[in-house]
């Protein structure tokens, strides 16, 4: 029996040209136009410490992309992605548990399409959030149109009120935008 491969998941703050790139590709493979911001935004936010641009790192091997806004005590996964070659062999679990531990002592918490809603990618959403509840994160039971889009609230050992999950996004991209995300019943 030969023994299992040991994974370590990095992440590693991106500030440099070649893995700004290789995020910037990933991010635009991986989210439909319409839910992904101005890359060059985020990273104008990364320069005023609003957002962290992380690349996933496996032994220096790029595997993934996690992109988050801060405020306070919070942290929302704005985006996160696995490159297409390594999904479905648990480098999102590792990639997860690596953004726990830095995060460690904040409110983690994530958006995920509607599962409640009819789709073209259903079935997608619907693996996509068993993914996340099998990783540890629950349903907090809040839901919103985020920019046209239905979304559902998960978090990592923690709650959020509809106010808090604002805040975020009044903080890191203004009341304007803020404006623009409505509560669902």
């Amino acid at each position: 029996m030969t023994p299992e491969k040991e994974y370590f998941m990095q992440l590693t703050n991106a500030t440099d040209a070649i893995r700004i790139h290789k995020i910037e590709s990933l991010y635009t493979e991986a989210f439909p136009a319409c839910e992904r911001k101005p890359f060059s935004l985020i990273c104008q936010k990364q320069s005023q410490g609003l957002t962290d641009i992380f690349a996933l790192e496996e032994n220096g091997d790029f595997c993934g992309l996690a992109i988050t806004m801060k405020a306070e005590d919070l942290v929302l996964l704005d985006y996160f992605a696995i490159v297409r070659e390594k999904r479905g062999k648990g480098y999102g679990k590792m990639a997860l548990e690596a953004l726990f531990a830095h995060f460690n002592g904040k409110r983690f918490f994530l958006e995920i399409e509607s599962t409640l809603a009819e789709s073209a990618n259903k079935s997608q959403r619907i693996k996509r959030k068993r993914f996340y509840l099998k990783n540890q994160l629950t349903e907090l039971n809040l839901y919103a149109n985020v920019f046209g889009t239905d979304m559902e609230l998960l978090a990592y050992q923690t709650s959020l009120t509809f106010d808090e999950y604002i805040g975020v996004y009044k903080t890191v991209y203004g009341q304007e935008k803020a404006a623009c995300i409505k509560r669902l019943p």
